[in-house]
């Protein structure tokens, strides 16, 4: 087995055999960057309190033409849980989720410099690491994202093919916008801008109506 790179010590890639594997996936096409998907991981890890810091999903805004959210993958090959030197990662043998052991974690964030996927974080008031952990098998950003631009996908090819479509639309997609506003032509940006804002907001309308009632409840 080859090595690898990782900000810590050399680890030997290791290959884990998982019954399944699921992990969320993004159509950079498709996500506009609101957020939502972030304000809604928080509220459902951290207590009900919204905070995009301590989501496992993050979302990577190069604005206006191209926004990426990112989250673990529960590789096969982690190199995350290679690179730990306290030994505070491991994988669940069911689907791959990321395990973290907080006794042992240190914050020292080499699990985050070796990941390819930014799909781990730095939890800002614990100094531990966060990883999606699929809501159970129902993940909840999924649902609340008005674009409909996550889905669950079951390898990386899949996740990379809609990566690779975005990326060959971005020259056309520039060019369009250029020729807009070098025309001052802009009524078609605006109403899609409104649609997107309309749409997220119905969205975000939607959770706060579930977040009273569970309140309520």
């Amino acid at each position: 087995m080859g090595e690898i790179q990782c900000a810590g010590p050399m680890a030997k890639e290791q290959t884990t055999k998982f019954d399944s594997r699921e992990f969320v996936a993004v159509d950079p096409s498709k996500c506009n960057g609101c957020g939502i998907c972030e304000s809604v991981c928080s509220l459902e890890k951290s207590e009900g309190q919204w905070n995009p810091l301590t989501s496992r999903i993050r979302v990577l805004r190069l604005n206006p033409v191209l926004n990426v959210a990112m989250t673990c993958r529960f590789c096969k090959d982690a190199r995350c849980v290679t690179a730990c030197p306290e030994k505070a990662l491991s994988q669940s043998e069911a689907n791959g989720v990321l395990i973290i052991d907080e006794r042992k974690c240190k914050g020292c964030d080499w699990c985050i410099q070796a990941c390819p996927h930014g799909g781990i974080a730095l939890h800002p008031d614990k100094r531990l690491v966060v990883a999606c952990d699929l809501c159970g098998g129902e993940p909840k950003c999924i649902d609340s994202c008005p674009e409909k631009a996550l889905e669950l996908v079951s390898d990386d090819d899949a996740a990379e093919r809609m990566w690779n479509a975005a990326i060959e639309k971005l020259p056309s997609n520039i060019e369009r916008l250029a020729n807009a506003v070098n025309k001052r032509e802009w009524t078609p940006i605006l109403e899609e801008a409104e649609e997107r804002a309309k749409r997220t907001s119905e969205k975000l309308e939607a959770i706060k109506r579930r977040e009273r009632s569970t309140n309520k409840g």
